[in-house]
């Protein structure tokens, strides 16, 4: 396994990701191809007792910065988010990860990285964290949709569910403000009907917000903006009810001694809501796997968004999504991939 790394990309590159890349070698072993403007890299790691001398480095000049537009990739063609995805769509690695600019590396991946034939856009995908787990696409790729594309959506999630959690047959919802079929705007309303009458996926209707988290379905589909403002409710409550509990049992002697019997579960229920601990977000629809790692990053996120991608390129979940998509009835009309 060799992961294609963008140590420049990001808020706290290249110090955060180096550190991050580290931690994953001692950790989970692999090969890393490191891509970056190496003077830089090495000042940092010196500076910082962190020692990098052992792994694969390709020079970099430039960076994308997370102020450029979307195709800053193409203007850049010396940064370090335009070699990795050169050296992705190349063979030099199996799997890329990067905190980079979302909309760069997203144009960029579907590009130069490409898509699997068929696909009419590629989706980045978020696994929520409840018991079972979620998985959430469109998330803030693709601010706007088109009908027909969610449908391929719920093939891409159903798929990465089989490949990464044995799910057989994952059940799949549209995210709604309802649960009539008639509810939502004429996108949501087209979507259920191209999703209800899609033999290939196992579709479970609509989902409303407050039901995501009680095991109504295993993949959730929406558009990208939707998606996005979403998950970042999620991520914004779970940081509020982890402070405010904090509070409570930090309040009074009666209250710490109360904490200290729940300590092990709150830290646990704490951890599973963090973002850090999930790393990324895949992008599903590329012939190869890409984990968009959040742009404020540290190691340990960093570690973890390594971690998620190796178990992406492992998984096989590209060769499960090109079989789906193969036999399933909402691949796009030659020419329109």
């Amino acid at each position: 396994m060799k992961i294609i790394i963008d140590c420049m990309g990001g808020d706290n590159a290249p110090l955060e990701i180096l550190k991050g890349v580290i931690d994953a070698k001692a950790e989970l072993g692999g090969d890393y191809l490191l891509v970056g403007h190496r003077e830089i890299m090495e000042t940092v790691a010196k500076e910082n007792g962190l020692d990098i001398s052992g792994f694969e480095i390709l020079h970099a000049e430039t960076v994308v910065t997370m102020e450029d537009d979307s195709m800053a990739f193409r203007d850049k063609k010396n940064s370090s988010l335009t070699l990795s995805l050169r050296a992705l769509a190349n063979g030099d690695g199996d799997v890329l990860v990067s905190c980079s600019n979302t909309g760069a590396l997203f144009a960029g991946a579907s590009l130069t990285v490409r898509r699997i034939k068929g696909v009419h856009r590629a989706a980045l995908a978020a696994i929520l964290p409840f018991n079972p787990p979620v998985l959430l696409l469109d998330c803030g790729a693709n601010v706007t949709v088109q009908p027909d594309f969610l449908p391929q959506f719920a093939t891409m999630g159903s798929a990465y569910m089989k490949a990464l959690y044995g799910l057989e047959n994952p059940r799949v919802g549209l995210l709604n403000n309802g649960s009539e079929e008639h509810k939502g705007t004429p996108l949501q309303i087209e979507a259920y009907r191209l999703l209800k009458n899609c033999p290939d996926i196992n579709f479970v209707g609509n989902v409303e917000g407050n039901q995501v988290a009680f095991n109504a379905c295993d993949v959730l589909v929406t558009d990208g903006f939707t998606g996005n403002v979403f998950l970042k409710s999620l991520e914004g409550m779970g940081k509020m009810f982890s402070s405010r509990m904090k509070g409570i049992f930090y309040k009074s002697i009666l209250t710490k001694l109360a904490a200290l019997a729940v300590k092990k579960p709150f830290m646990e229920f704490k951890k599973n809501m963090d973002a850090k601990e999930h790393g990324g977000s895949p992008i599903l629809g590329l012939r190869r796997p890409v984990i968009k790692a959040h742009g404020s990053s540290d190691g340990r996120a960093f570690k973890n968004a390594i971690r998620q991608a190796t178990r992406f390129a492992e998984s096989g979940a590209t060769a499960t999504i090109e079989e789906y998509l193969g036999t399933a009835a909402v691949a796009a009309p030659v020419g329109k991939e």
